[in-house]
């Protein structure tokens, strides 16, 4: 029994070896062959090309969150929805409909956010 179990099991071990090795090697490769000249100008941070001109702390408008859980929200939606698609030929009836509440939830979340303004920009 083990020695089926362990047969089965064989190329997934095999393959998690060949993964932490080559993630081994190519750390210590990595860490010997890199070329460490450190200077001021090399070190110095920098933002889009240019230094800093802010304080790295400073606070975000909470629209840039609402936009990026927006996004995040329909990425999502396209996700569920393409194979919820590609299945909807043998689709029973309580899937169909689960997918309707879905969808709707997600629509009346977006059309609050919309009349809420939280998409408008000043």
């Amino acid at each position: 029994m083990d020695v089926i179990l362990s047969r089965e099991y064989l190329p997934i071990m095999i393959l998690l070896g060949l993964a932490i090795g080559l993630g081994l090697i190519l750390i210590l490769a990595a860490a010997i062959l890199a070329v460490s000249d450190p200077n001021p100008e090399k070190i110095s941070a920098y933002e889009c090309g240019f230094n800093a001109f802010d304080d790295a702390r400073m606070k975000f408008d909470v629209r840039f969150y609402l936009v990026s859980i927006l996004f995040i929200i329909f990425d999502l939606e396209i996700a569920f929805l393409f194979p919820w698609a590609v299945s909807f030929n043998v689709m029973t009836d309580a899937a169909f409909w689960s997918m309707m509440v879905f969808l709707t939830v997600l629509t009346v979340g977006f059309a609050y956010e919309w009349k809420k303004g939280a998409l408008e920009w000043e």
